[in-house]
């Protein structure tokens, strides 16, 4: 898979932009790589989406172990290499089981998870695969989570179907050239095993 854009420098930046890649740099794990170095050919754009990012991934009111099981859930759903490299990391600081990773990015349902992941889970896929929630699920999500969390999450799901695109598209390569951490399965596969 051959990068589709070159890799943006701060020096290159136009004096206005370089606050954001301030900005930017100070939470990136990937520099002004990853989704940045795209989103960047498009600074408005760019302002925009990381101060949602900012939100979703620091400031929400989902648990920040559940938040990255979304992340995982949206990249493994996408074939994301990137996103799912650069978030599997932050899950296991978070605490999200090794079991579970694996399952996932097998295109298992995971076998092992706790009560309040398997509702993330289900909430995810049903969203994502179906573009629907059933009524009792989305009951048992608000219930649980309150509606604030399950806003948040829905948001999150969406905005990570959006980053993994953009990745996509653009095909965002493993960092030092490393090896790829899922297998690429056609959709319809994904979908039959993670509703399964």
């Amino acid at each position: 898979m051959t990068e589709r854009l070159t890799q943006i420098s701060y020096d290159a930046l136009p004096d206005a932009v370089k606050p954001l890649a301030d900005d930017i740099l100070k939470v990136s794990s990937a520099a002004l790589g990853g989704p940045y170095n795209a989103l960047l050919r498009s600074p408005e754009m760019a302002r925009r989406c990381f101060d949602h990012l900012d939100y979703l991934r620091f400031r929400t009111s989902v648990n920040k172990r559940l938040n990255e099981f979304a992340i995982l859930i949206q990249a493994r759903i996408s074939n994301a290499q990137y996103e799912w490299w650069a978030h599997e990391i932050i899950a296991r600081k978070a605490g999200l089981s090794e079991a579970v990773m694996k399952d996932l990015r097998e295109c298992k349902r995971p076998s092992s998870m706790q009560d309040d992941e398997r509702l993330v889970y289900d909430y995810c896929i049903q969203l994502s695969l179906n573009h629907r929630v059933p009524d009792a699920l989305w009951q048992e999500a608000v219930d649980t989570m309150g509606e604030q969390a399950v806003i948040d999450l829905t948001v999150l799901s969406g905005t990570y179907v959006m980053v993994s695109m953009l990745l996509n598209a653009t095909q965002v390569g493993i960092p030092g050239g490393g090896e790829l951490p899922l297998e690429v399965l056609e959709p319809m596969t994904i979908r039959s095993r993670l509703l399964a």
